[in-house]
């Protein structure tokens, strides 16, 4: 499939009103750190480059791990951006900033 970009903010809702939801998206990041795909955490999202398949599929297993955390309900706001010929990348969006200012 082609390269994209995927950008994500999982908002899981926590299992007890105590809970921290930071427990909840460390554990979607280290999905998408073990997936060994390319990315860049943000302060209100994660973008992800790769193959769109793969990166649907980390998705898919992100979210599945905050029910197994005990979510009972997760919002997961997605951007994409999919290039068909010469692919997306993070570095050629960013080749004017950087140090990401």
């Amino acid at each position: 499939m082609a390269q994209a970009l995927l950008s994500i903010q999982i908002l899981p809702k926590a299992a007890k009103p105590e809970d921290d939801t930071h427990l909840y998206v460390d554990r979607a990041i280290e999905i998408i750190k073990a997936s060994g795909v390319a990315y860049r955490v943000g302060p209100l999202e994660t973008t992800m480059e790769g193959d769109l398949d793969q990166l649907l599929e980390i998705v898919k297993e992100m979210n599945r791990a905050m029910f197994e955390k005990g979510s009972p309900s997760v919002l997961s706001q997605i951007k994409l951006l999919v290039h068909g010929s010469d692919g997306a990348s993070m570095a050629h969006l960013l080749r004017k900033y950087p140090d990401g200012q």
